[in-house]
């Protein structure tokens, strides 16, 4: 049975300029659920936009996947009064509905899940002909002649009593083949409803309701971090293996400084059996020299992407993100910052990770900061 997944991505934003593009918690805001997607029981997931730099970041960056494919869609479906059934429909149409089972994924919906997706995809083998994702909220509702929707007003219901109401909440829709060929519809005849926390009912239609969703994304990964012992320490290079300052010349780029000190501290790190890797989102060749240099395998150039390309990583080791030490300094490092194990971060950081960080060391990027997170971490792990 083939699963797959469909994301319409549209270039143009009124509410919120590039709003697909822009970083949310340092990752391009449609990779939250590109990611989930990616880990999830689909067997396909196609990008379908109408934005060329999409495709190519797609292309790019998910080269170490065969399941992503990003593909370029119609003018017409992609205006404004395009209707997303009007996409979905086109996309079907190009592949001859090559497919047994079809997933409709909102890129604005942050905080879906692998699992929210499974779920969604197990009830059309239950009997259902479609599934899609709601939110139970104990809200009370009123139309606006003044009459109550959901509750009795004379009997006005204490929280804990209340059942409330269930509301769409535009994550994640599933059909089968055979409905969405009947319908041309997201939903069929016989509906199943997959219930997701009442946080993944945020829109994103305005700069405050932005702040809101990034705040709430950034305190659903803190609540979701356990500590065990550290197995793996990923390091970001520029503003953590260097000042972040850059000396270039009419060749391009020339020299980056690094601290001996800090080779040092990887090395010893490394005799007791903690695994150095390097994420960085510069594909520089001096990096590839340095990291040569101090013998770090696992070097990882050019990832725009960090958090979804640290999942895959620790799902090929066998390990979990409770085993991983992060240390990095900026925007693009948020996301792993605020889900690994430990997260560190230089003393000359940026102050968004620095608030977010478990542990803001003494010293700065460039300057020991590494051979300081290495003291801690050997000193951690002795407790184990």
């Amino acid at each position: 049975m083939k699963k797959i997944g469909f994301i319409p991505l549209r270039k143009g934003s009124k509410g919120i300029p590039n709003k697909n593009k822009r970083k949310m918690v340092g990752r391009p805001l449609f990779t939250w659920v590109l990611g989930e997607a990616i880990f999830s029981n689909l067997d396909e997931v196609v990008v379908y936009t109408d934005d060329e730099s999409i495709i190519e970041f797609i292309n790019k960056e998910y080269h170490w996947t065969n399941k992503v494919k990003a593909l370029l869609r119609s003018k017409e479906s992609a205006s404004d009064t395009a209707s997303t059934e009007f996409a979905m429909l086109e996309f079907c149409d190009t592949i001859n509905y090559d497919f047994d089972v079809f997933c409709l994924l909102q890129a604005t919906s942050p905080f879906t899940k692998k699992e929210d997706i499974n779920i969604c995809l197990d009830k059309l083998n239950e009997g259902y002909d479609s599934a899609l994702t709601v939110v139970n909220t104990h809200r009370f509702l009123w139309d606006k002649e003044g009459g109550a929707i959901n509750y009795n007003t004379q009997a006005r219901p204490r929280r804990q009593d209340f059942e409330g109401l269930l509301i769409e909440n535009g994550a994640v829709y599933t059909s089968t083949k055979e409905s969405l060929i009947s319908t041309k519809n997201r939903l069929g005849n016989n509906v199943a409803v997959v219930q997701m926390t009442e946080e993944s009912l945020y829109e994103i239609d305005s700069e405050s309701d932005w702040i809101v969703v990034e705040q709430s994304l950034i305190e659903r990964q803190k609540r979701e971090k356990k500590s065990k012992k550290i197995t793996h320490v990923v390091l970001d290079v520029d503003g953590v293996f260097t000042d972040g300052t850059i000396t270039y010349t009419k060749e391009g780029e020339h020299t980056k400084s690094f601290d001996m000190r800090d080779g040092m501290g990887l090395e010893i790190l490394r005799q007791f059996d903690v695994e150095v890797m390097v994420m960085t989102s510069e594909n520089s060749e001096l990096v590839s020299k340095r990291m040569e240099k101090l013998k770090i395998e696992h070097v990882f150039l050019g990832v725009k992407d960090k958090y979804t390309l640290l999942k895959q990583v620790i799902q090929n080791k066998k390990i979990n993100l409770s085993n991983v030490a992060y240390i990095g300094d900026d925007v693009n490092d948020l996301t792993n910052i605020c889900s690994v194990g430990w997260s560190l971060t230089p003393n000359n950081a940026t102050d968004v990770v620095k608030l977010n960080a478990d542990i803001v060391l003494s010293k700065n990027s460039g300057s020991g900061a590494i051979r300081e997170a290495c003291e801690f971490i050997m000193n951690y792990n002795k407790r184990f």
